[in-house]
C-alpha cells in the first residue's frame, strides 16, 4: 500500500488536531488513530514542525529552499576555483632548459648521411678510399 505523503501545512493542522483531541481528554495514542498516521511519525513531525502556524511554516520552507541554492552555488564556485588553481599550478613549473647545441668536428653533411639507417659513411681522404677497395 502507498504512503500518503503530506503537505506542510497539512502536517501543522494534523498536528493541532491531536494537541486538540488530547486536551479534550482523549489519550494521546487514540488521538493518534484516529487521525490516520504513526505514533513515531507524529512525534516526528512534532519534533520538526512544532509550534509553528502556516506563515512561518511557508517562510520556512522559502528559506530552506533559498539556502539550498545558495549551497550549490557556493558549491560550484568551489570547484571553479579548485580547477583554477590547479591549472595554475601547472603553468606556474618551469619548463625544461633548451638543448645546448655544441660545434662538432664532423661536417653536417656527415652526420646526415650517419643517421640514415644502413647508411655508411664515405671517408673524405681519397687515400683512405682506395685502401678500402
Amino acid at each position: 500500500m502507498a504512503r500518503k505523503r503530506y503537505k506542510p501545512e497539512e502536517i501543522v493542522g494534523l498536528l493541532r488536531q491531536a494537541d486538540v483531541l488530547h486536551s479534550q481528554g482523549m489519550p494521546m495514542a487514540a488521538a493518534i488513530r484516529q487521525l490516520g498516521v504513526g505514533e513515531v511519525t507524529l512525534y516526528r513531525w512534532r519534533k520538526e514542525y512544532g509550534g509553528l502556524s502556516g506563515d512561518q511554516l511557508r517562510r520556512l520552507k522559502e528559506l530552506e529552499k533559498e539556502n539550498e541554492g545558495l549551497r550549490r552555488a557556493v558549491s560550484d564556485l568551489t570547484l571553479d576555483k579548485q580547477i583554477l588553481q590547479e591549472a595554475a599550478r601547472e603553468t606556474s613549473e618551469p619548463l625544461a632548459p633548451p638543448p645546448v647545441y655544441r660545434p662538432c668536428s664532423r661536417p653536417a653533411w656527415a652526420l646526415r648521411a650517419e643517421s640514415l639507417p644502413g647508411a655508411w659513411t664515405v671517408p673524405l681522404d681519397p687515400a683512405s678510399r682506395s685502401s678500402r677497395a
